[in-house]
């Protein structure tokens, strides 16, 4: 049956089973109608969207205050010992098989130095990584529209990036190539002549959309919504230069 199809009578009821704003469309003889039972939210259509805007690359935005919250940048971290053996050149280890004690050690984390006595070889022959783990955050706004914007970001959402590289600045930059907004973010909206607002548009509850009233303070995203926002960055995030230049160069 065709969902578009108009009737004269028409009612509208819960749909439990489907959630609390889901819908059931019946029509007069109550046969269900495979219908979208998502409830659309009404919006000002003056209201500048949230996510709309800050990817919008015809309003002038400008970055402020892109800071390191965290740096870890070491090669003193302990891996677990079948990290360093895989590190070996494929001679040191015909020259050094892997015996019983040996693979008993295999998720055991230790340093370079303990696995190389373990394997009974040189330190040296032995590669270690670079465990990378930046945050920091940035705000970006837009004098025009009076908004700002705090967001979070990091080279990777595991504990550390490791990287093989013989130069801990290569390796940094290296960390840096899938960097991604993650986290909580802060809007400062100070125009009170007109609406803004955040849609959540994978949410069928009320607070699907949150209206922004004009504060002289910052205003935390519900999760739901800062997760919706950060994904509408990150698919855009090639259209969006000026937060990648921003941050690589606080990094270098």
């Amino acid at each position: 049956m065709d969902s578009t199809q108009s009737y004269d009578k028409i009612s509208v009821q819960p749909d439990h089973d489907a959630g609390d704003a889901a819908v059931a469309y019946t029509h007069e003889t109550y046969e269900q109608i495979p219908l979208d039972t998502r409830v659309k939210p009404t919006i000002d259509p003056n209201a500048y969207i949230l996510a709309d805007a800050i990817t919008d690359d015809l309003i002038k935005w400008h970055i402020h205050n892109c800071k390191i919250t965290k740096r870890q940048v070491t090669q003193d971290e302990p891996l677990p010992f079948l990290y360093h053996y895989d590190s070996l050149d494929d001679a040191v280890k015909q020259s050094h098989p892997l015996t019983p004690d040996l693979l008993a050690q295999f998720n055991t984390p230790m340093s370079a130095q303990d696995a190389a006595t373990l394997i009974g070889i040189d330190e040296a022959l032995i590669s270690t990584p670079w465990h990378i783990k930046v945050v920091g955050s940035v705000v970006v706004f837009s004098e025009a529209l009076q908004l700002a914007v705090r967001l979070q970001w990091t080279n990777t959402g595991k504990a550390t990036e490791q990287l093989y590289m013989q130069n801990k600045e290569d390796a940094i930059k290296a960390a840096f190539k899938d960097w991604q907004f993650f986290g909580r973010v802060d809007v400062l909206y100070k125009n009170g002549k007109q609406k803004l607002v955040s849609i959540d548009e994978d949410s069928a509850t009320d607070e699907s959309v949150l209206i922004f009233e004009a504060s002289s303070d910052y205003q935390q995203l519900p999760a739901t919504h800062a997760l919706a926002l950060i994904a509408k960055l990150e698919a855009d995030k090639d259209k969006l230069p000026w937060f990648e230049a921003a941050i690589l160069e606080r990094i270098e």
